[in-house]
């Protein structure tokens, strides 16, 4: 059976956004696939407005010390900062984290720009970074999303040149003499080549042509000649006095890089299980169009084969994906959206907070036995604001302060009376749509819309028992929020 217009545009609003939203009723008159690109590709093309939620606290404290700061800098780098100062910075960009979190996540949720976030998500997955510097944290996501369908070429240099990856990645104590490896060997690793296209002692040659790049208090990228090491290198196979723009250049040259970031995409957007013809015509053309993203995401999305039935319902939604999909189908208000950051904790994915330099690995590492069950019960939460328990791991200085924040959004103790999610869903918005659907035909109009996978996949019987038919409104509700409960749901 064909694959109808419908499915094959919740299929591209799943993967090149997140997922459609109560206003989009691609069961009346849906437009072409090819069309519906053209319109998300026009609805990201503008700038992105800053995402500013720092506190003034640091704003002040960062500029009063700034003068100062830039007067040490004349090698021992020492921070004028007291050690009082730095806890209260630390402290409030814990806070500031949180909400600059949530600030994002709403942007997911509401806006146009689906696949301008959406390149932004993987991009911030791809650029790993895990600093409680709220001030930087802000840079390098404007950065990310300002980029995110540019060019790959400038987005690598923006990201790398950003005060957040380079304190991340330890790059501010790179120096001549005493080079530190760590920021040459992500950039290659995990950001360009992969693992096993470089050699050691091109991660060496690496690191001295990076050293002196560091940044100052606003976050501004600092080209220290002092610390830099101006004697000539070898790198992949070329020779010269390199620097790290150099390096850059360089690995924008390989071929690999192109292949490399392609794959990445692919798994990503289109299927873990990688047709390697389809990687290599897709790298050459990205390497051939100068790394541009926007080209390549064109390539990927009006491809017929992306709507390949295997493609479909193929990919397990990350945390973020499932929450952010949820908000847009069924439009609520949270009366506190924090509980948000508990549930990105308890699924494993809290934005900012990547697990390591690699970022989340995503696929079925999403998935084990306590995270299918919150998972499953979420719509359930939401609908009847049950109540559910989270448990903080010992170390929370690692978890982003979600220790104090269970206490904190809910009010009293959570391991005596759970957390609640408490949402006001705005059903009206979901139920419009399906006014001029027929009652025999409602069944099938929701599960098409909830579900990413073939009909008749889910138990109609076990559905049956969920939904109430005392009016076509409560149908209604009761069954897209039952058809959201399946396991199949967890897939887009």
């Amino acid at each position: 059976m064909p694959v109808s217009k419908q499915i094959k545009n919740q299929h591209l609003l799943w993967r090149a956004g997140f997922g459609p939203s109560a206003n989009d009723t691609l069961h009346s008159a849906p437009l072409e696939p090819h069309e519906l690109y053209s319109l998300l590709e026009k609805q990201s093309s503008s700038k992105p407005d800053y995402i500013d939620v720092a506190d003034n606290m640091i704003k002040g404290l960062m500029m009063g010390v700034k003068n100062e700061f830039e007067m040490n800098e004349n090698g021992s780098m020492k921070s004028p900062l007291s050690d009082n100062q730095k806890k209260n910075i630390r402290r409030q960009s814990v806070e500031d984290l949180k909400n600059l979190n949530l600030s994002w996540l709403n942007e997911m949720t509401n806006s146009a720009s689906q696949l301008r976030e959406k390149m932004s998500l993987f991009w911030h997955g791809h650029f790993a970074c895990r600093i409680l510097n709220i001030y930087y944290q802000q840079l390098m996501l404007q950065e990310i999303r300002s980029n995110a369908l540019g060019n790959f070429g400038e987005l690598l240099r923006a990201v790398s040149k950003s005060a957040a990856m380079l304190q991340f990645l330890n790059n501010q104590q790179n120096r001549k003499q005493h080079p530190n490896e760590n920021f040459a060997r992500e950039v290659m690793e995990l950001f360009t080549l992969g693992r096993g296209n470089y050699s050691e002692n091109d991660v060496k040659e690496a690191a001295r042509a990076f050293t002196g790049w560091g940044f100052n208090l606003d976050g501004e990228f600092v080209f220290r000649q002092f610390f830099h090491d101006s004697q000539g290198k070898t790198f992949l196979g070329k020779s010269g006095n390199f620097d790290g723009d150099d390096i850059l250049d360089i690995l924008l040259e390989q071929k690999q890089t192109a292949v490399f970031i392609t794959q990445k995409i692919y798994r990503y957007f289109v299927n873990e299980n990688a047709e390697e013809g389809k990687i290599q015509w897709l790298a050459e053309r990205f390497y051939q169009n100068n790394y541009d993203i926007k080209a390549l995401m064109n390539d990927i999305f009006t491809g017929d084969w992306f709507y390949d039935e295997i493609n479909i319902g193929a990919k397990i939604k990350s945390p973020v994906e499932l929450l952010t999909g949820i908000r847009r189908m069924l439009p609520m208000d949270l009366e506190k959206e924090q509980i948000q950051l508990l549930f990105q904790k308890a699924l494993g994915q809290i934005l900012f907070y990547p697990p390591n330099v690699a970022g989340w690995p995503g696929g079925k590492n999403w998935i084990d036995s306590s995270t299918l069950m919150l998972r499953l019960r979420i719509p359930q939460l939401i609908k009847d604001d049950d109540a559910f328990y989270v448990t903080p791991k010992e170390d929370d200085d690692q978890q982003m302060g979600m220790e104090e924040n269970l206490s904190n959004i809910q009010g009293t103790a959570p391991d005596k009376n759970g957390l609640q999610v408490k949402a006001n869903v705005h059903w009206e918005k979901f139920t419009d749509q399906f006014r001029n659907v027929s009652d025999e035909n409602l069944y099938r109009e929701l599960e098409q819309l909830i579900l990413q996978t073939k009909p008749g996949r889910v138990n109609k019987n076990v559905i049956g028992e969920m939904i109430k038919t005392t009016s076509k409104e409560d149908y209604i509700k009761t069954a897209a929020v039952a058809f959201m409960s399946t396991p199949e749901y967890q897939l887009c």
